[in-house]
């Protein structure tokens, strides 16, 4: 009954990810999304963003970042939207189950860990001036 319980909650976890994607988020605001030119509709669908894309526009194609910074130069104020990383801490559920030539064994756990400042892996930075993209960086793998 456990290991039902621990599968139970990983679908759901997974159902509830599913849900905050490009489509969820453009059904809440398809009247905004409607005015924006074919092309950039298509690469919201898709969830990629692009220079000259408003803020607005890269909420909907990836939703909230992770983490915000603020760039300063001589010439500018920026701020860049980070995704795909988790800062400070981190949560896993695992489940294993098996049989060793006798009865059948479920095991499952929950682990978390936290550290400030730790960077898990973000994978893409957006940069806006003035509310608008001037700049997308892709971590290479």
């Amino acid at each position: 009954m456990n290991a039902e319980r621990l599968l139970l909650t990983a679908l759901l976890a997974t159902a509830l990810a599913a849900c905050s994607g490009p489509s969820s988020r453009i059904k809440k605001h398809q009247a905004e999304f409607d005015a924006y030119p074919a092309d950039v509709q298509q690469k919201i669908r898709a969830g990629q963003v692009d220079v000259g894309f408003t803020d607005q526009q890269v909420a909907l194609a990836l939703g909230r970042p992770d983490r915000i910074y603020a760039r300063k130069t001589e010439t500018s104020q920026q701020e860049v939207w980070a995704y795909g990383g988790s800062y400070g801490s981190r949560v896993g559920v695992g489940l294993a189950v098996g049989t060793g030539g006798g009865p059948t064994y479920t095991s499952g756990g929950v682990t978390a860990d936290t550290g400030p400042g730790i960077d898990h892996g973000e994978k893409t930075r957006v940069v806006l001036q003035n509310g608008v993209v001037v700049a997308v960086e892709s971590r290479q793998q």
